[in-house]
């Protein structure tokens, strides 16, 4: 989460554009995105000069060629004349970062950007807004997510397109909990900015980097093939290339395409991970969602459409981490029972993780839950593993600030990891812990509720009383009393 400094920065941009000219909220975060891409660009090519001068060997992959030193942040922040610094961004940088994407003229970075237009009105507000983009540090890699997160949050339409982002502390762990490998296929569809697949990059990176980069084949696969995201919005399109691109991943497979249309039949059955947060409340056109989808559960309720089309897309033996609103896990409607009863009987529903209402403040109070399963097409589901978090290490108001995140109390993410990765060992805990097993006999007794109020058990505290007794001697001697006080303070007055 961007506090103090950055965010203060950040808004203070925001009214420049606003004052500006551009008033469109979507146009500012792209114009924004553009401009913070460009300045990442540089930081990290000046990162790879002080590399190759520190081994004594040329520039590996170099952003900006000889000929090509002019189009630098810090050398075009330098120029003087606001109406020279409009024409070397207009004319030469904005064309630049078209052309990149690995050089492929077919890459899914090119595709996107190939519409992608430089708005801002007035060589006054690019200088002022290069100025002030200039003062924000871009080198920590968790910044610019959390940017995106940050102006994402200031759309007013937020909540109803499904837009906002999911903190990056919650995807980290989604990531961590399914320990993506070099071999996986992992699809996000429903992308937005591309967090999830940002953050599974950046896993495999940290922990697989040597497999991933030990042959021209491993390293295309990563590059091309690893990397699925899927959305229907041209702006989020851009934003989610230029993100993995940042990131190192040179040609996702970044797709405009509606996963809830038709056309989801060509991907079918493609992936071996889902990582996602779909849009509870995204709008839905009922007559263009794919038949095959309402056969399985006839609803115009997107989560449950999406869930349908999780085990569609995933390959048998294909894993899922999603996040779903609490009604998916005790809704009462057949839609609801027919999705949860398919993830008990017909697959392997693996582990549920219910989040505190809090999370996803200030964009929504919604409570939602981590839904992980596998799909099998043939059952599996022996016990279902559940967990209580109750704090996710920052305060559930509004502000969202940062808790000390060394004490269990205010942070359980780091149990909520390592108790997954031996539940095992869970299945002897008493339902009054924050993690426990439920067979699946008795969700299938409660007819195939998933909600963890059913199971967990609180124990009450006994209370001590004084006797009724004792309580009306002590209200009479309490009355005494002020009747006492109040015949002194009449004698005073007389």
């Amino acid at each position: 989460m961007i506090t103090g400094d950055i965010k203060h920065q950040v808004d203070r941009i925001w009214d420049a554009f606003w004052s500006g000219g551009i008033s469109n909220p979507l146009e500012v975060i792209e114009q924004m995105t553009y401009l913070l891409f460009i300045k990442r660009l540089d930081e990290l090519h000046t990162l790879r000069e002080k590399k190759a001068t520190r081994l004594g060997r040329p520039i590996e992959r170099p952003i900006f060629g000889p000929g090509e030193q002019r189009l630098r942040w810090s050398r075009f922040r330098e120029l003087g004349d606001p109406q020279t610094l409009y024409n070397t961004i207009a004319d030469e940088v904005f064309p630049f970062i078209k052309r990149l994407g690995g050089g492929e003229a077919d890459s899914t970075y090119s595709a996107h950007m190939k519409d992608a237009r430089f708005t801002i009105p007035t060589p006054a507000l690019l200088a002022k807004v290069v100025d002030m983009l200039d003062a924000i540090p871009m080198d920590d890699r968790d910044t610019k997510g959390d940017l995106y997160e940050y102006m994402l949050g200031k759309i007013a339409s937020a909540g109803q397109n499904g837009q906002f982002r999911t903190p990056r502390h919650i995807i980290k762990l989604m990531v961590e909990m399914m320990a993506p490998k070099p071999a996986d296929t992992i699809c996000d569809p429903a992308c937005g900015t591309a967090g999830f697949l940002v953050a599974a990059s950046e896993y495999l990176y940290d922990h697989h980097q040597a497999e991933i980069y030990a042959s021209k084949q491993s390293t295309a696969r990563f590059n091309r093939d690893t990397f699925h995201g899927f959305d229907f919005d041209s702006t989020m399109l851009r934003v989610g290339s230029m993100n993995m691109l940042l990131h190192g991943v040179e040609n996702p497979a970044i797709e405009n395409r509606d996963s809830l249309s038709e056309g989801h039949a060509s991907v079918e059955g493609q992936f071996s991970l889902i990582l996602a947060n779909p849009p509870f409340a995204g709008s839905l056109d009922y007559e263009s969602t794919a038949k095959d989808l309402q056969k399985v559960v006839k609803t115009k309720k997107t989560e449950l459409l999406f869930l349908a089309l999780f085990l569609r897309l995933l390959q048998p033996g294909g894993r899922a981490a999603v996040i779903v609103p609490d009604g998916v896990l005790f809704g009462s409607s057949k839609a609801h029972k027919t999705l949860r009863k398919a993830l008990v009987e017909d697959h392997k529903l693996d582990g549920i993780v219910s989040m505190p209402s809090g999370v996803f403040k200030p964009y929504a109070g919604v409570s939602t839950a981590i839904l992980l399963f596998t799909r099998t097409d043939s059952g599996g589901t022996d016990g279902v593993w559940f967990y209580d978090m109750q704090a996710d290490g920052y305060s559930l108001d509004d502000k969202r600030t940062a808790l000390d995140q060394t004490q269990h109390a205010t942070n359980n993410l780091p149990d909520i990891l390592q108790r997954w990765q031996h539940r095992d060992a869970e299945a002897d805990r008493a339902r009054t812990e924050q993690s426990f097993v439920v067979p699946k006999a008795e969700i299938a007794d409660n007819d195939y509720d998933l909600s963890i109020n059913r199971y967990k058990e609180v124990v009450y505290e006994e209370v001590q009383y004084d006797p009724p007794q004792q309580i009306l001697a002590e209200l009479k001697a309490l009355e005494a009393e002020i009747m006492q006080g109040m015949e002194e303070l009449e004698g005073m007055l007389s």
